[in-house]
């Protein structure tokens, strides 16, 4: 109904709106009454283009200078002057303990003196640090107060007087002030000291209290958004200490650190490169050049906060934090808030059209409240006389309009989903789950698909082998080698030279591998077959090396061995390999050549393999014959086939379970991997996702697809193997375009484009790498299944929540708005007073935000369909509620205010004051039995959970208690005198007769509406 009034300007889609969206709903907000505590939490888009700006300058000006660099760099190169290439006079001695000059040659790219200090080695030297040891922890501090922290300046966060600053920018409370001090001032002249402050008093202590609380609650909101704020910021990176290889979080890098550097890694300060591979450079983020640099010997500079491409290295860290050109870009940034959900957007187009209707029933009760006051004033003949006493009058007129807006205006609606993504974001990061933007928890509550990896995700990525294909055998990992030894050597030297994980000892002797988890599963079975690492590693020189990425699906070496033979080995996706071999070792331990015999056998091993849920690979090598040219590509066929490995990586706990789950909530799970479809579908049927009529497919048949082709296809696919990240994109874009709301994990950077694609990307915390983490709206800390679906079901609870308190705040706003107005026109007095107001609006704003907007989830909301976006979010059942709850309080308060002497049997000279005070504490018990009501909108039983949920119990409880001492102690302030016990019980009594009643309303159910095959809630996903 109300939602039918908004405009096209507050319909703002889930995922990176445009500015103009952004602009053109907050001009259609007109009326706020704090501006700076409404719009705190979106996005402040003057300040961010104006630091956009500055941004991209600096950027413009990093790039001309880089580009200038390189350009001179490029020119003394191809000189033919012999000064050309003669160093700079520079001294070791120079650089030691001056982190400026040090800082200066990296940024500028100044290679001649690079070359004279004698490359990497005398930077090292210049820094008292061994490459091959690293820094040694007793050095830490002292290098952190001589070369600098790795952290840029931030800007300081708001202390909690700032929040109580901001909350009294509210413009009714500054008017109501005003209009206290007046009173004040008004009633010492004509009462006198201390009677003529009570009634000013009253307000100012009111105005006090909802300060105070809304303060409170907005610091402690800050609080949790900080606390999340700082896990995003979380970055760790492989470094060398002490002669070991550890993990440590960037913001302890300092000057001297060896930083290893792999696929996916953002480069954690300004350094110099060591040794690597391949090492390709996105300086994007910095210059905005969209194209790579290799880095290398020749070229060897690197650039805090860039990415790694491609490749694998090690780097010398040479600036850290504010000497670092990425600290002083940072440094440009400041908060300028995220920006804003569609819910808070929906909410706040919701606030605006009731407060214009507020704002007219204020306007009409003063004029009411007036024109009476004039015509009795007429009627008596004293229109020509006024006193102090008329004065006041119209100034309490005049207040109780305002305080009118300030319980007609919701302010606390867009502001209560705040409170809910923060609360649900605060519980998700105990779950493991880091949300790193609003909208993204929102928008799961929705999500209708899951495209989920399988390794890590669905299954453990604890890999061990398990079975092993050679010389024509399969053989379990746990029998005794029968290999020869030239064989086994062969094979040690493949697992131990084309690897990008590294076997270490920490300090007490104890081995440990570092890398990803199928590289340690590799190198552990390594070790149990007797090979050791470091003679290996030690005896052979690497000379060229492609890392892993996911689009080759492999990884390849080039080495010299001991004996001077030039050999290539090769280890990947089997049915890669295998396609790049032409021989094979057969039973004897001889090389033959591959027939289509031998070929069909082993792609039967594969698929055996498969088929037991194994994860396959080959391992393969190459003799290169008259030397390697390290300009050419390492070979890429005519490759003798050593091992067919099986790597068994079982389900997770729970998985199975979480995808059933899914399956009853409406949410669609489909498995994206790059593994053989063998061993996809054994997984996919293993935890449910494969079910009776579903389909299994490969990458590269469904890129062989017609768009339309794709898009009959899409909704059927349960799992895609082979794929690559162009097919994981292709799909997400095909469901989408289904309205389909699509979540994605990844964890490599090629996923990093179907991440940004989808409504929701997860990123692995713990596999994943920084690029994916960066364009990931949660980071899953635990790479579990089961805390992406714990995202979902608190999607869905903030959904569920932000209507029950819109239902119970519409409640109190209809209710309050007609009791003072209609009891404004005919008795000429509103029964509310100003304080009682205030202290009502405090109620329905901040602590009914705080009971129904914090409610945790529970299995309920996964037993049903997820809600579509399209939906209206004021539901009918809610109207229902809400109209039957307001009909019985106002017809309740209406009978008291116009019969209540005669019913209760007041008299006296204070018979109005008591029913006045009765019709308050009435009305005070009605909001907190609807309170309860509102906890569930269909249901009967409201009571399930509320127990277990604390914030609400406190609450009500603080609710109650606070009532007793308004009406018993704080009469002379609150205009309430004490009740007798009798008149408590019968509040009390006429408040709880809401809740039979709401047993009533929830038995004339709404009839859902019917669409694209799903069955709508009228109450949001829950039913049980």
């Amino acid at each position: 109904m109300v939602e039918s009034y908004l405009g096209e300007e507050f319909n703002l889609t889930g995922k990176n709106p445009s500015d103009e969206a952004l602009k053109r709903w907050r001009k259609a907000v007109t009326l706020v009454k704090n501006h700076s505590r409404r719009f705190r939490h979106v996005a402040d888009l003057d300040k961010r283009s104006i630091h956009q700006d500055r941004f991209t300058k600096i950027k413009e000006n990093l790039r001309v200078t880089f580009l200038t660099v390189r350009a001179a760099m490029r020119f003394m190169d191809g000189g033919t002057h012999p000064d050309n290439h003669k160093p700079k006079d520079a001294k070791v001695s120079d650089f030691r303990n001056n982190p400026d000059k040090l800082a200066s040659m990296v940024q500028n790219y100044d290679m001649k003196t690079l070359l004279s200090l004698g490359g990497v080695d005398g930077i090292a030297k210049a820094v008292e640090v061994s490459i091959d040891e690293g820094v040694k922890s007793n050095d830490f501090s002292v290098r952190q107060e001589t070369y600098g922290v790795n952290k840029y300046t931030e800007k300081p966060s708001k202390s909690f007087f700032m929040f109580v600053w901001e909350a009294l920018h509210d413009l009714t409370l500054i008017i109501l002030i005003v209009c206290a001090l007046v009173s004040i001032g008004v009633g010492l002249a004509t009462e006198g000291w201390p009677d003529g402050i009570y009634d000013g008093l009253g307000i100012l202590l009111s105005i006090l209290l909802v300060v105070t609380v809304t303060a409170v609650s907005d610091y402690k909101q800050s609080l949790q958004f900080k606390d999340l704020d700082k896990e995003k910021k979380k970055i760790s990176c492989h470094v060398t200490r002490d002669g070991g290889r550890m993990k440590v979080s960037i913001y302890d890098l300092v000057v001297g650190d060896v930083v290893h550097l792999s696929i996916g890694d953002q480069v954690p300060a300004d350094g110099i490169f060591i040794s690597g591979y391949s090492l390709l450079i996105d300086e994007s983020s910095l210059t905005g050049e969209s194209h790579a640099v290799n880095i290398d010997n020749k070229k060897p500079f690197l650039l805090g906060g860039t990415k790694v491409q491609d490749g694998s290295a090690k780097m010398l860290v040479a600036a850290v934090g504010m000497r670092t050109e990425w600290g002083k870009l940072m440094e440009t940034l400041s908060e300028e808030g995220e920006n804003e959900t569609p819910l808070q957007v929906k909410l706040n187009g919701v606030a605006t059209i009731i407060g214009k209707i507020g704002l007219g029933f204020a306007v009409l009760t003063f004029l009411v409240l007036t024109v009476r006051f004039l015509i009795e004033k007429a009627l008596r003949n004293e229109f020509s006389s006024w006193t102090s006493s008329d004065a006041m009058s119209m100034l309490d007129y005049f207040a109780t309009a305002v305080t009118i807006i300030v319980v007609a205006v919701p302010e606390g609606l867009p502001l209560a989903v705040t409170l809910s993504l923060a609360f649900a974001m605060k519980k998700l990061m105990d779950d493991k789950a880091l949300v790193r933007h609003l909208t993204a928890c929102e928008t799961m509550g929705s999500s209708t698909c899951i495209c989920t990896d399988k390794t890590g995700t669905l299954t453990t990525n604890h890999m061990v082998v398990d079975k092993i294909w050679v010389s024509g055998k399969t053989k379990d990992v746990k029998e005794p080698s029968e290999l020869s030894q030239d064989l086994s050597t062969t094979i040690l030297e493949c697992i131990f030279e084309c690897t990008s994980a590294e076997v270490v000892k920490d300090k007490d002797g104890k081995t440990s591998i570092l890398g990803s988890p199928t590289e340690s599963a590799i190198l552990e079975y390594g070790l149990l077959l007797g090979g050791d690492f470091s003679t290996i590693r030690g005896a052979i020189k690497v000379i060229k090396m492609e890392p892993f990425n996911s689009a080759k699906k492999k990884m390849s070496v080039i080495v010299c061995l001991p004996d001077g033979q030039i050999r290539a080995f090769c280890k990947g996706a089997s049915e890669i390999v295998l396609g790049m071999c032409d021989k094979i070792v057969d039973v004897s331990g001889e090389v033959v050549s591959m027939s289509d015999e031998k070929a069909k056998l082993i792609t039967d091993v594969i698929k055996t393999f498969a088929d037991n849920a194994l994860r396959t690979l080959c391992l393969a090598y190459s003799d290169v014959e008259d030397g390697f040219n390290m300009q050419k590509d390492i070979p890429k066929d005519s490759y003798v086939l050593l091992a067919v490995i099986g790597i068994k990586d079982p389900l997770r706990p729970g998985v199975k379970e979480a995808v059933e789950t899914c399956s009853a909530a409406g949410i669609t799970v489909r498995m994206v991997t790059g593994d053989n479809i063998h061993t996809a579908r054994a997984i996919a049927k293993e935890c449910g996702i494969l079910t009776e009529g579903g389909l299994a497919i490969e990458g590269p048949e469904f890129r062989a697809k017609t768009t339309q082709e794709k898009s009959i296809l899409a909704p059927r696919i349960q799992v895609m193997a082979r794929s690559s990240p162009t097919d994981k994109l292709d799909l997400v874009k095909h469901l989408r375009g289904l309205s389909e709301v699509v979540a994605v994990t990844g964890d490599g950077t090629n996923d990093a484009p179907a991440l940004h694609e989808s409504d929701i990307g997860f990123a692995m915390g713990i596999a994943g790498t920084e690029v994916a983490k960066e364009q990931a709206d949660v980071i899953v800390m635990d790479d579990d299944f089961a805390t992406i679906v714990k995202v979902a079901k608190w999607g869905r609870a903030v959904y569920i929540n932000i209507q029950k308190f819109v239902q119970f705040q519409l409640t109190v706003n209809i209710v309050a708005l007609m009791i003072n107005f209609v009891s404004a026109c005919i008795t000429g007095s509103a029964p509310l007073t100003a304080v009682q107001l205030l202290w009502v609006n405090l109620i329905m704003d901040t602590l009914g935000a705080l009971a129904l907007a914090t409610e945790p989830p529970n299995d309920g909301l996964m037993a049903r369909p997820p809600v579509k976006q399209s939906e209206s979010f004021i539901t009918k059942t809610m109207w229902r509620n809400i109209l039957g709850q307001s009909v019985y309080q106002m017809a309740i308060l209406f009978v008291l205010n116009f019969a209540g002497k005669t019913i209760l049997n007041l008299q006296g000279p204070d018979a109005t004051a008591v029913l006045n005070t009765f019709i308050f504490n009435t009305f005070v018990f009605c909001q907190v039995f609807n309170e309860v009501n509102s906890r569930d909108m269909d249901k009967i039983n409201v009571f399930r959970g509320m127990f277990s949920s604390w914030i609400f119990i406190g609450v009500t409880v603080s609710t109650v208690v606070f009532q007793v001492i308004i009406v018993e102690f704080l009469g002379t302030f609150a205009s309430t005198v004490p009740l007798n016990w009798e008149l408590w019980l019968l509040s009390i009594a006429l408040g709880s007769v809401g809740m039979p009643i709401a047993v009533i309303l929830k038995c004339f159910p709404i009839k859902p509406v019917v669409h694209d095959g799903y069955e709508i809630l009228s109450a949001g996903p829950e039913s049980v």
